[in-house]
């Protein structure tokens, strides 16, 4: 080991620049599941994408389900809109909800994520589990158990069913002129759809004890 006098200071802790290697992994491996699904992105393509070997890709992540489980992890910021979604008029919420799922899908950063998921779900079992526990377990149940009315798991499931079916039409299929519209008017045509599945009369559906 060269001291300061002279050669090369010593190396320490871990290697320059794997964590940016890593996080280059990543930002490559949501693009590619998000293009293609887990089915067609392979790991010889995402290495392409992040300019690595495979072998790295192996060695941090080891397989492609692992790779695709840390690249779609959903950011935990993402629950702390909550409470801001509860706090305005109850008779609003739908479209506060709709408003934040179509902001999350237009973000930068979450749009490859929501993209991977959606597209992955049909073909790989840990996508279809993400998939479920969006509709069934995340803040859409949160926002339903809130308002005190029976049937909350129905209803979570129907607001996220609704807002999966908008998301397919328009940024993953692109039907217009769904997928041109402005952000806002799609706001306003869904959000009382949404705000009947968390408040209102479902038509006669039986409560669960």
């Amino acid at each position: 080991m060269k001291g300061a006098a002279g050669g090369s200071p010593a190396r320490t802790g871990r290697r320059p620049g794997s964590s940016d290697t890593r996080d280059r992994i990543l930002a490559a491996a949501r693009a590619a599941f998000g293009e293609l699904g887990f089915e067609a992105a392979t790991i010889r393509g995402v290495a392409a994408r992040a300019g690595v070997d495979p072998a790295l890709v192996h060695h941090y992540f080891g397989t492609k389900q692992r790779l695709f489980v840390a690249a779609m992890e959903i950011p935990h910021d993402v629950a702390a809109v909550i409470p801001r979604a509860l706090d305005g008029p109850p008779e609003e919420l739908g479209l506060r909800i709709a408003r934040f799922v179509l902001e999350l899908w237009d973000s930068p950063e979450m749009h490859p994520l929501m993209l991977g998921i959606v597209r992955s779900a049909a073909t790989d079992p840990v996508a279809a589990g993400m998939f479920r526990q969006v509709l069934a377990e995340g803040p859409f149940l949160a926002m339903a158990r809130a308002t005190d009315r029976p049937d909350a798991d129905l209803r979570a499931t129907l607001v996220g069913s609704q807002l999966v079916g908008l998301a397919m039409a328009r940024y993953i299929v692109k039907v217009d002129p769904i997928a041109s519209a402005d952000r806002e008017i799609l706001v306003c045509a869904i959000g009382p759809t949404l705000q009947r599945y968390l408040t209102g009369d479902l038509g006669g559906a039986e409560p669960r004890a």
